[in-house]
């Protein structure tokens, strides 16, 4: 489980992201990106019915995300606030295809270091 300082928990900062953030689209997820003036990098996940409609599986989904991005956030060099959308097919992908796209869609971001 990521630390409580680098969760995205509360509606408004969700909706900071949506609104003022960058957007970038691989495979199966969509990623929103904006700086924030807190100096702490923190994620936010959403997994919507679309996915699956069992709650089982779109933890799972959340889980997943969560653990590649704890292997992946130490080669983070901005700070910012980053929420993941998973989309439909999502579920199906293994680990290893999950973690790679997150890589790609950070790199297009710009914000993994090499």
């Amino acid at each position: 489980m990521l630390p409580k300082k680098n969760r995205l928990r509360k509606k408004k900062d969700f909706e900071k992201v949506f609104k003022n953030g960058k957007g970038f689209k691989e495979d199966f997820l969509i990623l929103k990106i904006k700086k924030n003036k807190i100096k702490e990098l923190r994620f936010g996940f959403i997994v919507s019915q679309k996915v699956s409609k069992k709650a089982v599986v779109r933890n799972k989904v959340k889980r997943r995300l969560r653990e590649a991005i704890k292997e992946i956030a130490k080669n983070i060099s901005k700070k910012a606030d980053i929420v993941l959308i998973a989309l439909p097919g999502l579920e199906t992908k293994d680990f290893q295809t999950i973690k790679k796209t997150i890589e790609k869609l950070f790199k297009r971001a710009e914000i993994l270091n090499s």
